[in-house]
């Protein structure tokens, strides 16, 4: 699949963020290319675990086991102690949707919006946390992360 290549000004964000009012703003912002470089899953991996995630992209045998409606978005699968994913409160099982503006649908996604973000040290990150047991639903949390400086 190729995706598009934008260089990304003021009047373009301005543009993106007008078409996007009643109707939030989609992922084709998190798909522009950073200024380092093509986002690869290594690279997305490093950012994550900078954040403090081990994560995977969902698949199908994730989805059966999260009991998920599709295949669809990133899965954490441990949490570093005392990182700022742990301090937000992001737990194990847990399904990365959006951060910040950005919708996660694959793992380039998580690393295009982690590059973005763990640099202004303030951001949000939606995550879908699946059902825990008998009678409890799961649901939709937001987080939100503020990563301390020395």
């Amino acid at each position: 699949m190729r995706r598009r290549t934008f260089s990304w000004g003021i009047p373009i964000l301005v543009l993106v963020c007008f078409m996007s009012l009643g109707r939030g703003i989609t992922s084709a912002s998190v798909q522009a290319d950073s200024s380092s470089g093509e986002m690869t899953e290594e690279k997305a991996l490093t950012l994550a675990e900078q954040f403090g995630i081990d994560v995977g992209e969902v698949d199908e045998e994730i989805q059966k086991i999260l009991g998920l409606m599709k295949a669809e978005g990133v899965v954490v699968f441990e949490v570093i102690g005392g990182s700022p994913a742990e301090l937000s409160g992001i737990k194990v099982k847990a399904v990365i949707k959006e951060v910040d503006i950005f919708e996660i649908r694959t793992l380039l996604d998580l690393g295009r919006a982690l590059e973005k973000t763990l640099q202004t040290q303030n951001f949000t990150v939606a995550t879908y946390e699946p059902m825990t047991g008998v009678g409890v639903t799961g649901g939709l949390n937001f987080h939100f992360v503020r990563i301390l400086q020395d």
